[in-house]
């Protein structure tokens, strides 16, 4: 059993985590397009690949997955999932699991206008969300939508270019800067698609923000929920967070996890305030607020690796303990030469 973590840049505690789960029973591998990214210095074997969009980038991943006997492929960057379930039959021809989701939940996910859409026909809140300045204009007008609200990218990663408007003049602003923004930036191209329509105007809610890591099997079918408080963020990533107990958010991450039918962890942003409990984001992948899962006794990597050998995961590794606050910080590793 070996896994291979893509786009691994600086996640060295989830390269961690697979470590321990395999312990000496496989090797962890980590790629990326440097070969100085963090992950790399502590996989058991480090590739690097070319870059996502780039033509050889699935047969060089193939290949190495091939030559490696992979057998967990464990993407972490939003622009690679939507190429990746396209290609998924490659790899699983091979005998490589891909932890992907359908081109559909991909699709679903990381549009997020999608997001809206999907989140509002299985009747769970979202933020009002509007496709073009005239639109959220209108319904200003309207008494429907008020300031502050949010401007963001429709195809967004990272929290590239997110701003918080509070009048006309700053949404008239907010719209452009942001536009220009996503077109000097990675997420030109899959904006482009769509180019008079990649900018959201959103309603900006109040409330307490916390993270859900919403797990499903191989096959897709709901399995858990854990949820966490938000305590602070740092560069658009939980930074400190605490697990609690609650039932109403566990039942919104089953919902969810039914209705989209996902694979493996989905990362699901949700503000509870005034308005009760409404869903932010949704992305399938390990999200930055994973480890305070782990952290609170989940085992996602081990469950994983136990589902691809078609065996039942030990039941303590898909719950988590209650109260249990923990932080991230940085910390330095030497960079193989």
């Amino acid at each position: 059993m070996n896994v291979l973590l893509t786009c691994a840049g600086r996640r060295n505690y989830l390269l961690n985590f697979f470590q321990e789960a395999l312990g000496n029973s496989g090797k962890v591998f980590a790629g990326d397009a440097t070969m100085e990214a963090p992950t790399l210095q502590e996989a058991d074997e480090s590739f690097l690949l070319p870059p996502i969009n780039h033509s050889e980038y699935f047969e060089k991943l193939l290949d190495i997955c091939q030559q490696n006997q992979v057998r967990l492929l464990i993407p972490l960057n939003d622009l690679e999932l939507p190429y990746l379930a396209k290609q998924r039959d490659r790899f699983l021809a091979i005998g490589t699991i891909p932890v992907v989701s359908s081109p559909e939940v991909v699709d679903i996910c990381f549009d997020k206008f999608a997001t809206f859409q999907f989140l509002e026909s299985i009747g769970i809140s979202a933020p009002k969300t509007y496709l073009s300045l005239s639109e959220a204009r209108a319904a200003i007008e309207k008494r429907e939508l008020t300031f502050p609200v949010v401007v963001k990218p429709r195809w967004g990663s990272a929290s590239i270019g997110i701003e918080y408007p509070q009048d006309e003049e700053e949404l008239e602003l907010a719209y452009r800067f942001v536009k220009k923004s996503i077109m000097r930036s990675f997420l030109a191209e899959v904006s482009s698609s769509d180019a008079d329509r990649c900018i959201l105007i959103q309603e900006r809610l109040i409330g307490q923000e916390h993270g859900l890591d919403i797990i499903n099997n191989l096959e897709g079918a709901y399995i858990n929920t854990f949820v966490k408080r938000k305590l602070t963020m740092r560069a658009g990533e939980t930074d400190r967070a605490i697990t609690v107990e609650s039932e109403e958010l566990k039942k919104l991450g089953e919902k969810i996890g039914q209705k989209l039918g996902h694979i493996g962890n989905l990362d699901c942003d949700v503000i509870v305030g005034e308005k009760g409990l409404c869903v932010l984001e949704l992305n399938p992948r390990f999200g930055g607020g994973y480890p305070f899962s782990q952290m609170a006794g989940a085992n996602i990597p081990a469950a994983l690796i136990a589902w691809a050998n078609g065996e039942e995961p030990d039941p303590s590794w898909l719950r988590v303990q209650a109260n249990i606050a923990s932080s991230k910080c940085d910390r330095l590793v030497i960079v193989r030469q």
